[in-house]
């Protein structure tokens, strides 16, 4: 960035922030920015940070502004609030990151030699467990995963232990004894279902899910990514059935649902292979 547009971005983000003030400040601000507290904001940064990832999995640029916009609101209003408390501030925020990048980069800043991937991620860990006061607990790593997971949806939380304690050496022999244990799981939530034993069930379909994740690990897939791409898969062959049928799924009978669900699949099939492929562009 050169320093024209370096000297222009640091205005209309104290710009920003001197709105996002005046939207809290108690007699001429906005009724619903003056109620909220980091707390209701919950949903909200969740939220814009889906918008974000949805629109970086389209590759809508436009789009991708605008929620990055709305995901930097969230961040500078969560800082005010705290500010207000007397917590931290927004210069605090920024302050604590950039120390933080350049800690965690000494390849880069202290112009360390060259240095491998694998040195790289050994590196980054050593350095962050240097951060963190010694933990006198007997399972360090087992307290520091819970506290990672505590605030990611259970997929994240499945990922990340999965591969961490993949990194501490639990690892599968082979990918055959990860699929021994799939079908093992699965026999296991089948009976669960005939014995109508629905609790057990449960934390059998949590099983079967968990030694999936550890299938993608193994094989370099994100469960999340696989997922997202499922969801949309889906809905496109519904909204076709659903157009087929105006929209009225009272007078159909499953037999056509099927044949039109074939038929979805195979014309979106079709669809897909006519467009030219995007390619993503490497870092």
């Amino acid at each position: 960035m050169n320093k024209e547009n370096l000297n222009a971005s640091e205005t209309t983000l104290i710009e920003l922030i001197k709105v996002v003030s005046e939207l809290r400040d108690p007699s001429t601000g906005c009724p619903w920015d003056l109620k909220q507290t980091n707390l209701t904001l919950i949903p909200y940064i969740l939220e814009e940070a889906y918008e974000v990832v949805d629109s970086i999995r389209h590759g809508n640029d436009e789009n991708l502004k605008e929620e990055l916009g709305d995901l930097l609101f969230q961040v500078i209003l969560h800082s005010q609030i705290a500010n207000e408390k007397n917590s931290f501030s927004f210069t605090d925020v920024i302050s604590d990151i950039h120390s933080k990048l350049i800690r965690r980069h000494p390849h880069v800043f202290e112009k360390q030699r060259s240095i491998s991937h694998d040195e790289l991620s050994k590196q980054w860990e050593l350095i962050k467990q240097s951060e963190k006061p010694s933990c006198k607990n007997k399972s360090p790593l087992t307290h520091k995963l819970e506290r990672k997971i505590r605030s990611q949806p259970a997929l994240y939380g499945a990922i990340t232990i999965s591969r961490k304690v993949e990194q501490a050496g639990l690892k599968w022999e082979s990918i055959d004894n990860i699929w021994d244990k799939v079908n093992e799981e699965m026999n296991e939530l089948k009976l669960a279902i005939k014995n109508k034993d629905f609790a057990n069930a449960e934390e059998e379909l949590g099983d079967v899910i968990f030694t999936l994740i550890n299938i993608a690990n193994c094989c370099n897939l994100d469960p999340e990514e696989s997922l997202a791409r499922t969801n949309k898969k889906f809905l496109e062959r519904f909204s076709y059935i659903e157009s087929s049928l105006n929209g009225d799924f009272s007078r159909t009978s499953l037999q056509n649902f099927r044949r039109l669900w074939q038929e979805a699949k195979e014309k979106l099939s079709k669809q897909k292979a006519s467009k030219p492929k995007r390619h993503n562009a490497q870092n």
